[in-house]
């Protein structure tokens, strides 16, 4: 759980993201670290994220239903748009980072 000042101080970073203004390095650096260590607060930046990528998105659209669940990449150039053989479609399920234990971590 995040505390008051943390959860304040990570709001403004988040809006500031979505609003395309610029980020002191310090405060990224530090919501980054945050969002390491706190599920809440990976799913708020990625939030952000996802919204400054497509301001128009509404909560009813898909693009809003898939943000709102927190899914999916919200850098849109590591979206896959297609397939060309059953090789490309195994290694998509495959995870990159399986000599790191951070994806197996639980908040």
């Amino acid at each position: 759980m995040l505390s008051t000042q943390y959860r304040i101080r990570l709001q403004r970073i988040c809006e500031a993201i979505e609003l395309g203004e610029s980020v002191q390095l310090h405060e990224m650096i530090w919501a980054e670290k945050l969002a390491k260590v706190n599920g809440h607060a990976r799913t708020m930046l990625s939030q952000a994220r996802r919204k400054a990528q497509n301001p128009d998105m509404e909560q009813d659209d898909l693009d809003g239903f898939l943000n709102a669940l927190d899914l999916g990449d919200p850098d849109p150039s590591n979206h896959r748009t297609g397939f060309s053989s059953a090789d490309e479609i195994a290694d998509w399920f495959t995870r990159d980072d399986t000599d790191t234990d951070e994806w197996r971590k639980r908040d």
